[in-house]
């Protein structure tokens, strides 16, 4: 466990050190409160000194604002690579998160904050952290995170292809993209599934909220069996199975991959982008390595069932941003020994493919989503 420390009223304090996305405690800590400047704070949080808040919460914010204004005023300098780009930003934004990540505020032990004019955030911490057990530190822009993730937990995203909502978790990937969720609501399932959806089943590898698998079973699939190795994606998915009254369709199974036996149908959505992510939420974004991609095709064929078929879900983004060539997605699927049936293509509908100011721009705007039918090969 990490203790962070710091002095008030001459009287040496301390208290438990909290960070999701795994960074170490802060070295120096010093109280601020409502009579920081911007500037004074900026400076410190640059020079890697935390400022723990003792002031009012919303001057807080406002402060954490100032300070982001700061930070992205000196953009880095794109260039015509897209790839080069791509760590550039990638680079620019752990900045930012490092800096602002500076301002911090003590939770007390039932995680009320020390703070005047703070919200209740109890709930929202208990389902992000767990049972409280001490005061603890955490960063005031992770902790806005956590009240953000419980407002789409209580409310919900609507998923047209479900007729229903599905409730993210803190920390599990939310399908805030709808075109990959219609590609698996749409494309013509297997014939081996369509002569037989009475004893037909399906996997439902990296499951997340559980959305891919509540598709498959409201499509017919009598029998769904959807995977994660998130304990919290595990928790996350079998309350949302529950809520959609899909518990006798649809089991929730892991921590792991591929569960045993065999399917007539195995959906898998990998993270788009091969890099290493930096906390929980870019676990749904960023495969290392493509990991996760390899482990899917290099395990199918011995998943799948005569005459079933895997579908793999996967951006080209990685491809218009270099880090990935379409040829060394070919040549894994030939690895495997499977062979291409079909390719159902969609293009984005995301805010962000029209932003002409993302520096990401050029390649999002010629992303392609496609759904991957894939069969063992003859």
């Amino acid at each position: 466990m990490s203790t962070i420390h710091w002095t008030q009223n001459n009287t040496p304090q301390s208290a438990r050190w909290h960070s999701e996305n795994a960074i170490p405690r802060p070295r120096r800590t010093v109280i601020a409160d409502d009579r920081m400047k911007a500037n004074d704070a900026y400076r410190q949080a640059c020079e890697g000194t935390a400022l723990l808040w003792q002031g009012d919460f919303h001057n807080a914010r406002q402060l954490l604002q100032a300070m982001g204004r700061r930070v992205d005023r000196k953009p880095p300098r794109y260039s015509n690579s897209p790839s080069e780009n791509f760590h550039l930003h990638r680079r620019s934004s752990s900045h930012r998160a490092r800096v602002l990540g500076k301002l911090l505020v003590l939770l007390n032990d039932d995680y009320t904050p020390a703070l005047r004019r703070a919200p209740d955030v109890r709930q929202a911490c208990l389902d992000a952290y767990g049972p409280p057990e001490e005061p603890t530190a955490v960063s005031l822009r992770e902790l806005l995170g956590v009240i953000g993730a419980h407002q789409w937990r209580l409310k919900g995203i609507d998923v047209p292809a479900l007729g229903a909502r599905i409730h993210p978790h803190y920390g599990v990937f939310a399908p805030v993209r709808d075109e990959y969720v219609d590609l698996v609501a749409h494309t013509p399932l297997p014939p081996a599934i369509r002569h037989s959806l009475a004893t037909s089943t399906a996997f439902d590898l990296g499951t997340g909220t559980g959305v891919l698998a509540a598709v498959l079973a409201h499509r017919g699939i009598n029998r769904v069996v959807a995977t994660d190795i998130s304990p919290r994606a595990l928790t996350c998915a079998k309350e949302n199975v529950y809520r959609l009254a899909l518990t006798d369709r649809i089991e929730v199974w892991g921590p792991g991959l591929f569960p045993e036996g065999r399917a007539d149908l195995v959906v898998c959505n990998p993270p788009w982008l091969p890099a290493r992510p930096t906390g929980p939420i870019e676990q749904g974004v960023y495969d290392p390595d493509s990991t996760m991609l390899h482990s899917f095709l290099a395990g199918l064929s011995a998943h799948l069932r005569p005459g079933g078929e895997g579908w793999l879900i996967l951006s080209d983004l990685a491809e218009h941003l270099g880090l990935r060539t379409r040829q060394h997605l070919l040549d894994a699927i030939q690895a495997a020994q499977l062979h291409v049936v079909n390719k159902i293509d969609t293009k984005p509908r995301h805010p962000r493919a029209k932003d002409a100011a993302d520096p990401l721009h050029t390649a999002r705007s010629a992303e392609t989503t496609s759904l991957w039918r894939l069969a063992p090969a003859p």
